[in-house]
């Protein structure tokens, strides 16, 4: 692990409470920790505690899980963890899934189904075609917590043999709060599809 981490490396902590996310960059690796200065003040991240850890390099995101030994300020010192991964080679780990959605341009609400979802971006199915010149409210569910709100922009439409259309578009507008929450999220359905 210690040859995946170097000086300067960023890396985002994801706290159990998710909200209390930070990014941080490496200063200094031990063989048995790692010491990391975060950009924000460490609220909500708490030593003795378990994170997730999420860091792109060329290799793909490198994910692991792994408590903070102590705290000094800004600087954490953190486990050197003893196992880690790779997810994806994107910046955002993509997932399949199905759910309604209403999409909304100008007061006039449009039917869809949502077939992928990152926390970039979203993969849908409507029966109308969308205007890829314009930004669409939209709302995302995601398990038990408040949905996620934010403006879709259309990328690509394509037109389908049941004159149905398949539009892939990337998130405007979305909060740190709601990217880390769809992050999250989808790194963890990513998981449990890979171990069944």
């Amino acid at each position: 692990m210690n040859e995946l981490l170097e000086k300067g490396q960023e890396i985002r902590i994801v706290p159990q409470d998710f909200r209390n996310s930070n990014k941080a960059k490496v200063i200094d690796v031990q063989d048995t920790s790692f010491l990391l200065e975060v950009f924000h003040s460490p609220e909500g991240i708490l030593p003795k505690k378990m994170n997730e850890f999420y860091s792109p390099t060329k290799n793909g995101m490198l994910y692991f899980v792994s408590d903070i030994s102590s705290i000094d300020g800004n600087q954490l010192t953190v486990s050197m963890p003893r196992k880690h991964r790779f997810l994806q080679r994107r910046a955002f780990t993509r997932i399949k899934t199905k759910q309604n959605l209403q999409l909304s341009l100008s007061g006039k609400s449009f039917d869809a189904l949502l077939l992928d979802l990152s926390a970039g971006g979203i993969k849908l199915s409507t029966a109308k075609s969308l205007d890829i010149d314009s930004q669409y409210d939209l709302s995302v569910k995601i398990l038990n917590g408040p949905a996620v709100e934010c403006q879709f922009d259309p990328i690509r439409v394509i037109k389908n043999d049941d004159a149905t259309y398949t539009v892939s578009g990337r998130f405007k507008n979305l909060s740190n709060v709601d990217k880390m929450a769809l992050l999250q999220f989808c790194m963890r359905k990513n998981i449990e599809n890979e171990n069944r």
